[in-house]
């Protein structure tokens, strides 16, 4: 696979920050309860605030031909980058610019409606993922080929089990290219089989794309699929850079 990158960036992140507004109660007994609402009685209500940093002055910028690995800790920012990334989210301070298509799936049940079956969940998510396709029926009809879920494709998706809700999704998102390709931990519900043909195929789409940000807490996943890598850590950034050092970074975090 080539790793060919151009210096024009078409994403471009500065000083990034999201923050929550966090609100603590005291942790009291029952009698001191009592007591503080007697002869405290304003004082009782008063509760602490403290500022959440999910994401935490973040910069970085990414070229034509960067396929992007994120790591980190749960809770690390990884999944609200993606979010404002692909316009989900707003954050408080700092900017984004984007110069293309982004197109972001985060779980298996994006735009899903678990009382309809797989075939109508397919072309409500082709509808979805596709806004300005002509050619629904021939992406949806591959998909659902590409898919291998049989009759099954025609049951209602909440009988559907993790690994086939996964298969679904990823047929569908991997029918088409776009410029900037998100992609946030879609693989963990795919069986071992799946997993080995999905990933040849998205190979073959993240070679097309203009970049791709891929979130996984799978090492050898970022090793296959990506040529740089971003670690996050408590909202910030630990690491940007070659893949080799900032696996090392990451454990070395973890450790």
């Amino acid at each position: 696979m080539s790793s060919t990158e151009y210096s024009d960036p078409i994403v471009s992140v500065s000083q990034l920050k999201v923050y929550f507004e966090l609100e603590h109660y005291p942790n009291r007994g029952l009698r001191e309860v009592f007591i503080s609402s007697l002869t405290h009685p304003i004082q009782y209500f008063f509760k602490t605030k403290e500022l959440f940093y999910a994401l935490n002055d973040v910069s970085f910028e990414l070229s034509k031909g960067t396929r992007l690995g994120i790591l980190g800790v749960n809770g690390s920012g990884k999944t609200t980058l993606c979010r404002c990334l692909a316009g989900m989210m707003t954050a408080q301070s700092g900017k984004i610019e984007t110069k293309a298509e982004i197109r972001a799936i985060f779980d298996s049940g994006t735009g899903i409606m678990p009382e309809l079956t797989g075939r109508e969940n397919a072309y409500l998510l082709a509808r979805l993922f596709f806004p300005k396709l002509k050619e629904i029926d021939l992406v949806v009809n591959e998909a659902i080929d590409f898919s291998e879920l049989g009759h099954f494709i025609d049951v209602p998706f909440k009988q559907y089990s993790k690994g086939m809700q996964s298969r679904l999704l990823l047929s569908l998102i991997s029918s088409k290219t776009t410029d900037i390709l998100i992609l946030d931990e879609v693989f963990d519900g795919a069986d071992m089989f799946f997993k080995t043909k999905i990933a040849k195929r998205m190979m073959n789409f993240i070679e097309t794309a203009g970049a791709t940000i891929f979130v996984s807490h799978s090492i050898e996943q970022i090793k296959e699929v990506c040529n740089k890598l971003l670690v996050l850590n408590q909202g910030k950034v630990h690491y940007f850079g070659e893949i080799g050092p900032g696996i090392e970074s990451y454990i070395n975090l973890k450790s």
